[in-house]
């Protein structure tokens, strides 16, 4: 089949963790899988693999969620190869944690521009060509700590919570185009990011979720799945929360 005439899935951090698994459950020979990586180029050449080895098509680019030049040089490559943009999954995340008193003006900065305006910029990139093709699925990967709150992330949940302002803004201005906005708030999930913590604050966390175990980033990639599919085209401004019970 022509890449022309395939789905076009653009995922950011699609390397690792919640967004490799993304990649993956899109994964099929009428998709072309796009993705972009900081510096794990030997993790995305190992998820480019499977996408292909599933009968899909993928393509990892070197790309700074805080560089709008590369997020732009990003975007063309996918638009160069396809020609349009259908599922835009906004996942790229990361954090740089600190108390308040002591979170330096930096780290501040370094996980806004990352996992809110880089979003931004990815949001507006995509919105062109689907506003053209009057249609589109816009996902955002938000958390837990954006709702709620979490001691020492200041930086991160404030991203977090702007993306559900963003989320609920994008789905009011695009709705009239067939174009759909909605975020995913995963729980305590199984990645390297949880990974560092001690295991007294693991056993801590889990004993509060009431399913009584930590989610996987399959959970999540099944609900950006569905949020994709026509099953789902009613659906527009809403949070998705993956969290085991954790938060309601």
């Amino acid at each position: 089949m022509d890449n022309n005439l395939k789905r076009t899935i653009i995922v950011t951090g699609g390397s690792r963790g919640i967004g490799r698994s993304i990649c993956l459950a899109f994964a099929d020979k009428n998709t072309c899988v796009f993705f972009n990586y900081l510096s794990s180029e030997r993790q995305a050449s190992l998820t480019e693999k499977e996408i292909n080895d599933a009968g899909g098509f993928a393509r990892g680019i070197q790309a700074d969620m805080g560089s709008e030049q590369d997020l732009e040089k990003f975007f063309k490559g996918a638009m160069d190869e396809t020609g349009r943009i259908d599922v835009l999954v906004n996942n790229a995340g990361m954090t740089k944690d600190s108390l308040l008193p002591r979170m330096k003006s930096g780290d501040w900065d370094r996980v806004m521009d990352v996992n809110l305006k880089g979003a931004f910029i990815c949001t507006k990139l995509a919105a062109r060509p689907m506003m053209r093709q009057k249609s589109g699925r816009i996902i955002n990967i938000t958390s837990i700590a954006g709702i709620a709150g979490n001691p020492g992330q200041a930086n991160y949940s404030a991203a977090k919570a702007g993306l559900v302002g963003l989320t609920k803004t994008t789905a009011l201005e695009l709705a009239s185009r067939n174009i759909t906005a909605n975020a995913i708030a995963p729980g305590y999930i199984e990645t390297g990011m949880t990974e560092g913590l001690a295991e007294s604050r693991t056993s801590e966390i889990i004993a509060r979720i009431p399913m009584g175990f930590a989610g996987t980033p399959q959970d999540v990639a099944g609900v950006a799945v569905f949020l994709a599919s026509d099953a789902a085209r009613y659906i527009t401004g809403q949070v998705i929360h993956v969290n085991g019970g954790l938060y309601t």
